[in-house]
């Protein structure tokens, strides 16, 4: 970008005059807004918008556009970010025995599909396990974890997550429950990836128990890590079509290529500012 571009994404409870508060506001701030997407959730009477504007010559820095527009945001009680496009956002990705989330995400970052600043991969297997995978320079760290070991592991994540600056933490398919206590602490923040077979099908090999009760959809479901299990706010899900022909192989190969893609949109969404939560629920504005 030759320009600077910047976001601004905001909630409130819906009133007239909100559109035309923020369009003016920047309007005469001397910015120019590129795209603009909106929601008024009728239900809980909560207004929803981001948008995404550069600044023309002569324009005030991002830092002062923030200052002005705090007062638009106090008139109306909003709930709002504004930042530089540009600006790379600290991941940390947590992994188990299963790469293949971990890999496509690493891919997707080194072609450019995620604009991310990848400062750690944090593994309950040992470094070996992911043969000569390249961590493009992300350093790698090993917290095995035990029922005995599993509190002294998490108050050591934590502190590699500050130590890091990691902004948001990815579970790709990592294979451990965090405890409410870090689920607070990430709320918002930690975004999970699950076979959309839950509550159906728990525990254990659930692409076999699916195909023993004969299902014709399999999926995946993409969201944000809370203290009750695997129910969190929604980010993505996707679905694909099984027929009576598929093996328990087929399903586990099929169920992995959707994984990977529906973590990888819901990411993607997070670090580009188009989630934004309502409640238990989520808004979020695709391209």
């Amino acid at each position: 970008m030759s320009q600077p571009h910047y976001v601004l994404t905001l909630s409130c409870a819906n009133r007239p005059g909100i559109v035309a508060a923020v369009s003016t506001h920047l309007f005469e701030s001397g910015c120019n807004i590129l795209d603009a997407q909106q929601f008024d959730d009728t239900q809980s009477n909560c207004f929803f918008m981001r948008v995404v504007f550069n600044p023309l010559n002569g324009a005030p820095t991002l830092e002062d556009l923030r200052k002005s527009f705090s007062e638009v945001a106090e008139r109306f009680a909003m709930t709002w970010t504004m930042r530089d496009r540009a600006e790379k956002r600290r991941v940390m990705i947590l992994v188990s025995r299963f790469d293949h989330c971990l890999v496509d995400l690493l891919y997707r970052r080194r072609r450019g599909e995620l604009p991310m600043d990848l400062v750690a991969v944090v593994a309950n297997h040992p470094r070996e396990t992911y043969g000569s995978l390249d961590f493009d320079g992300a350093a790698f760290h090993h917290l095995p974890v035990t029922k005995e070991t599993k509190l002294e592991q998490e108050t050591r994540l934590w502190e590699l997550i500050r130590e890091t600056g990691a902004e948001v933490v990815v579970l790709a398919r990592y294979m451990q429950v965090l405890s409410d206590g870090l689920a607070a602490k990430l709320a918002g923040r930690c975004i999970n990836i699950h076979h959309s077979f839950l509550p159906g099908f728990k525990g254990a090999k659930p692409y076999h128990q699916a195909h023993a009760r004969g299902v014709k959809v399999i999926g995946a479901t993409a969201h944000y890590v809370t203290s009750d299990l695997d129910e969190g706010p929604i980010i993505e899900q996707d679905v694909e079509r099984i027929s009576h022909r598929d093996t328990p192989d087929d399903l586990v190969r099929k169920g992995r290529d959707i994984e990977r893609r529906v973590l990888a949109r819901a990411l993607r969404y997070h670090l580009e500012d188009r989630v934004i939560l309502n409640g238990q629920r989520t808004v979020v504005f695709t391209d």
